[in-house]
């Protein structure tokens, strides 16, 4: 059977239907849907996106059959017409529009009133009793062939339009009567020749397959690629081309066009939104050129063609089950839909719309959760410059959407600055090459961060996550000199404002008004379906039940927080973010710097009830919830004092000579940090450190079980790569805890476990299974062993890739499942083998990534944990994972 690249639709009959978007685009599948349902829509065909696959797979050209099987169906809507195109009696015109599989509003090229030339607009004139309206469809259509077809720039067309406007003394197109326009026609044509060498074009069939080539050809258009980069739309085809015949809404005042949505796409109520114009064809509402009119006027201007409207926007709202985007041309009288789609809405309105469809009985539950995603959801808990705004302000730069949401504020460059202008009541946005723990104070207290390096899992990143402030990481063409700010040539001194948007790596300069996000009533609502689909969910391969959101968490606020956004436990407590507290910082140094063993203990017993003290808050923040605390994981000369004041004060509490003390901590420093002095290796050489933490975390439990409380700690080795050093490791931690449960009298129970972080520990899962209780996937230092990148480093090159295709997307913020996933389910698999009872979980910043719950939800891990702002977002990605891979 020969490949069929073209399909029909008219009069109530399409060789398609909605379920063909891959081979028909979207816009060509829901007219076909439309017409088998019986909507108004203009007849015509589609050439399937298999045909653009194989444009461009052959160096430009079509498939051989091609061209029959088009002449084919354009003789068969000619007949279904009457009419024929290029006819000087009774011309059929037609409209080229393109349509992938997914909606790319703008993108991609439409060409209308193809047919017209001097013959056929002759024809129009006769046949239509309306000189007017056919010679503005010639001058319209020489404009877009022009522009679309040949590259022409639209200016060149308006100057001419605006000289006969000019000459006769008028502002608005629909004041010019024929042989103005006529004129215009002219004058376009002129253009044409000056600017092509060609004359303008006066056979339909040239027309029609110039304009197929432009539609195919604007699928690879700049602004088409860059829109499937940032949307990341991936593995289709191409687009469609749909040749459909024209209908007039600038046959006169009784004819029109318009956009609308069947819900208010801002608000998601259900109220009828959208504008038209009368005398108009569809580019003049989207143009700008003239000031649409709201459509609920429509009604009073013609109340059959509104009630009509509205009667088949309802309808197709319940067919398709979702809010609907449509276009539509009123001719004469005569209603017709051009297009419907899924409209695209905000976060909030997402939400309103799913919970209202599911009151209204038009959804299940379990739908309406597949109505909102993850991104969308996101918007709802982070301020966000206005789209009206965006629009007309063009950025900077760019860098990575590190966190989400909005901020503008002053600029500023040191944590102690922020701090300063903070207290006199300046909003501050932090701008720093990169971040360190000791920034900590600022970044607190920022509205936002911009680092001009670093990556995903930078610390900027990382914190600014955990804090839910936005954050722009490793924006290259941020220079910072001293106090000032160098953004591809724009200079912004300290003092001056920024904008910054962390949802899309945008950087603007100046202040920008933002716009607060509305958490709505429903919210609340739609969340507890994806719990009811998370906790319900049975994976009998695994033999689990449920699926669990943990926070990463390291103080009681933020502990709090993260339940309050619905989390389930903790997943990682950061021990070491403790220490950067002043009076903590101090001694941790003082224990760091000491000579003996006897001196570091004296430390570390001044440190153990201000440890104790923060695990108290906790506990009791996370009453009856799991609590995964790591014990001390980064290497030791990242806590030590960098100027010499502090060296000096740090010298006199060790009671040491400053250059001694510079020395030892020069002797800290290593050439690669990262992979050196760190985690449990720090435990193993310096156990008493580990042994103090322990003593903390069990006295914190006991104390407030004694007060009524229920804890359950769970004490986390990191970094472990043999099993003799777990082994280790866990012997002394039971040896404190036992110790402090008998002193306490209490019976806390308590889990002890270990991060899966290098290489070398997932391939002995099954053996370091033997001595854990549980493991929880340290990804972003597996990814930075497996890829052997530096997640500090790895912002200057890692965007190339993604854009090279090197790489799909950034490994430390989307888990590369294909390599490092390997590591993962091949630790979960060998670790469940020797491990029945293996508790198994997630706590890198891939834990809050959608696609990466999903791939955790099929390996069979019991939870993920991410940061706190991103439980809302990992709870219903969850919930998506759950709907989508039942059966395992």
């Amino acid at each position: 059977m020969a490949n069929k690249y073209v399909y029909f639709f008219g009069e109530g009959k399409a060789d398609g239907s909605s379920g063909m978007k891959d081979v028909l685009g979207g816009k060509g599948a829901n007219l076909a849907e439309m017409t088998n349902i019986g909507i108004p829509v203009p007849p015509g065909f589609t050439i399937s996106t298999d045909v653009c696959e194989l444009y461009y797979k052959n160096n430009k050209k079509h498939p051989a059959e091609l061209e029959a099987e088009v002449k084919k169906n354009l003789e068969r809507l000619e007949q279904m017409m009457g009419k024929k195109l290029g006819d000087s009696d009774d011309p059929l015109l037609v409209s080229v529009r393109s349509g992938a599989a997914v909606s790319m509003p703008g993108m991609m090229d439409t060409v209308l009133n193809l047919g017209m030339n001097d013959k056929a607009v002759e024809g129009l004139a006769k046949i239509s009793g309306n000189d007017r309206f056919a010679w503005d469809s010639y001058r319209r259509f020489i404009n877009m062939f022009g522009n679309v077809v040949m590259g022409i720039e639209h200016e060149h067309f308006e100057t001419a339009l605006r000289s006969v406007k000019k000459k006769k003394g008028v502002e608005e197109d629909t004041d010019l009567d024929a042989a103005d326009l006529q004129k215009v026609v002219d004058l376009y044509k002129g253009v044409f020749q000056k600017h092509t060498k060609k004359s303008f074009p006066q056979d339909p069939m040239a027309q029609l397959w110039a304009s197929i080539n432009a539609v195919f050809n604007s699928w690879q258009s700049p602004k088409a690629i860059r829109y499937r980069q940032i949307n990341e739309i991936k593995n289709i085809k191409g687009t469609a081309v749909n040749v459909q015949s024209m209908v007039f809404g600038n046959f006169g005042e009784d004819s029109g066009t318009g956009v609308c949505f069947s819900r208010d796409p801002a608000t998601g109520k259900k109220v009828f939104y959208g504008e038209y114009l009368m005398n108009a064809q569809g580019e003049d509402v989207v143009a700008g050129i003239r000031t649409p009119m709201v459509i609920k006027t429509l009604e009073k201007r013609s109340p059959k063609m509104f009630k009509q409207l509205v009667e088949i926007k309802d309808r197709l709202e319940v067919h398709y089950k979702d809010m609907q985007d449509m276009e539509f041309t009123i001719q004469q009288g005569s209603l017709y839909l051009l297009q419907t789609r899924n409209g695209k809405r905000t976060g909030a309105a997402a939400i309103k719309v799913a919970v209202d469809m599911v009151g209204e009985g038009v959804l299940s539950r379990e739908e309406a959760l597949d109505r909102v995603t993850p991104e969308q959801l996101d918007q709802v808990f982070h301020p966000m410059i206005d789209p009206k705004i965006k629009r007309t302000t063009k950025p900077l730069a760019k860098g990575l959407n590190a966190s989400p949401g909005a901020a503008t504020g002053v600029a500023v460059f040191t944590a102690d600055d922020a701090e300063a202008w903070v207290k006199d009541g300046k909003k501050v946005i932090l701008v720093r090459q990169e971040t360190s723990p000791e920034d900590i104070g600022g970044m607190h207290v920022a509205e936002g961060i911009l680092t001009s390096t670093g990556g995903m899992t930078s610390h900027a990143a990382v914190v600014a996550r955990g804090m839910g402030r936005p954050c722009i990481a490793g924006c290259k063409d941020a220079v910072i000199t001293g106090k000032v700010l160098t953004v591809n040539g724009t200079k912004i001194k300290q003092g001056e404002f920024l904008t910054i948007d962390g949802t899309t790596g945008e950087v603007y300069a100046g202040e920008i008004d933002l716009m607060q996000p509305k958490v709505s009533g429903e919210l609340k609502t739609f969340l507890s379906w994806a719990d009811d689909v998370r906790n319900g969910a049975e994976r009998k391969s695994f033999g689990l039940k449920g699926f669990n959101i943990r926070t990463n968490g390291d103080t009681p606020g933020d502990a709090k927080r993260a339940r309050d956004f619905g989390a389930e436990g903790i997943g990682l407590c950061r021990t070491e973010h403790m220490f950067f507290e002043g009076a903590k910082l101090r001694i941790f140094r003082e224990m760091i710097v000491a000579e003996s063993l006897e001196a570091r203990q004296k430390a570390l017993k001044k440190l153990m009830p201000l440890q104790k003290k923060d695990f108290v808050g906790i506990f009791k923040a996370m009453d009856g919830l799991p609590v995964t605390i790591r014990l001390l994981d980064p290497p030791l000369h990242e806590f030590v004092p960098k100027d010499k004041a502090e060296i000096k004060e740090l010298a006199q509490i060790a009671g040491i000579s400053p250059a001694k003390l510079q020395s030892k901590i020069d002797s800290l420093h290593e050439m690669n940090p990262m992979l050196g002095h760190r985690g449990c290796r720090l435990g193993i050489t310096y156990p008493e450190i580990y042994d103090m933490q322990v003593e903390a975390i069990m006295t914190a439990a006991c104390e407030v079980a004694a007060k009524g409380g229920k804890v359950l700690p769970e004490i986390m080795i990191p970094l472990v790569g043999t099993v003799k050093e777990l082994s280790i490791l866990r012997e002394n931690a039971e040896a404190v805890a036992k110790e402090v449960i008998s002193k306490k009298k209490s019976k806390v129970k308590y889990l002890i476990g270990t991060m899966i972080e290098i290489p070398r520990a997932a391939l002995v899962a099954d053996k370091i299974a033997e001595t854990a209780d549980f493991f929880s996937f340290g990804t972003n230092d597996l990814t930075q062993m497996a890829f052997g990148y530096s997640r500090d480093d790895a912002g200057v090159f890692l965007p190339e890739y993604v854009e090279q295709g090197i790489l799909e997307q950034d490994p430390f913020a989307v888990l590369d499942q294909e390599g490092v996933g390997q590591l993962v389910e091949f630790g979960v698999t060998r670790g469940r083998r020797t491990n029945n009872d293996l508790k198994v979980g997630i706590c890198g910043e891939h834990g809050g990534d959608p696609s990466s719950i999903d791939f955790c939800y099929r390996v069979g891990m019991n939870y993920v944990s991410c940061s706190p702002f991103r439980v809302p977002i990992a709870r219903l990605a969850a919930a998506h994972a759950v709907l989508k891979n039942r059966g395992i």
